[in-house]
């Protein structure tokens, strides 16, 4: 197959099931671009995320971008990103309609109340690799707990503090950044 029409085919299947926003699609885009096709890393997919931080457009649009980008340059920009946007773009169009014609429908509210917890679920998940990656060096379960990176855990507390007490993103990911760096020289 085409690399670009890989490219899009795979980007329109995430964005078609990635029902919850940037955060739920991360597992979406890890199983594909990291786990099945293998086109980045799972470090270079932290990395993405974070840039994505840093940046304006959601997570699968800039993930989207940048795995296109190294794939196929600049074509694959596109073709990643559009078949990204595709699919929302069609469902917000139908469910739109939909809402306004039946929204008051018990069968509507129900289904809306049963995708939150499988939404939550896909941001756990996401969440855990990044912590697995973030303190103990691994993408995957960790086979030795106590093999940590203290500096990872160091930073992780801190910035889970700075999220609770609403420090900014750019904040946040600034001193993390400088953190890391001296923690490195003096570790």
């Amino acid at each position: 197959m085409n690399i670009l029409l890989l490219l899009y085919w795979e980007f329109c299947k995430i964005g078609l099931f990635c029902v919850g926003g940037g955060y739920a699609s991360l597992p979406w885009i890890q199983a594909a671009v990291v786990d099945n096709y293998h086109w980045i890393t799972m470090t270079e997919f932290i990395d993405i995320f974070t840039i994505s931080q840093m940046t304006p457009g959601p997570i699968g649009i800039n993930a989207a971008t940048f795995v296109g980008t190294k794939i196929a340059g600049t074509p694959g920009a596109v073709v990643a990103t559009l078949g990204f946007v595709t699919p929302s773009l069609i469902l917000c169009l139908l469910i739109t309609y939909l809402m306004k014609k039946y929204g008051e429908l018990s069968a509507i509210k129900g289904t809306l109340n049963g995708l939150r917890p499988a939404v939550v679920a896909l941001i756990c998940t996401a969440g855990l690799s990044f912590i697995w990656l973030s303190v103990w060096n691994t993408e995957s379960v960790p086979t030795n707990f106590a093999d940590f990176d203290i500096k990872g855990i160091i930073i992780l507390l801190i910035a889970m503090i700075a999220v609770k007490k609403k420090v900014s993103v750019i904040t946040l990911l600034f001193g993390s950044g400088i953190a890391g760096l001296v923690l490195g020289l003096l570790m």
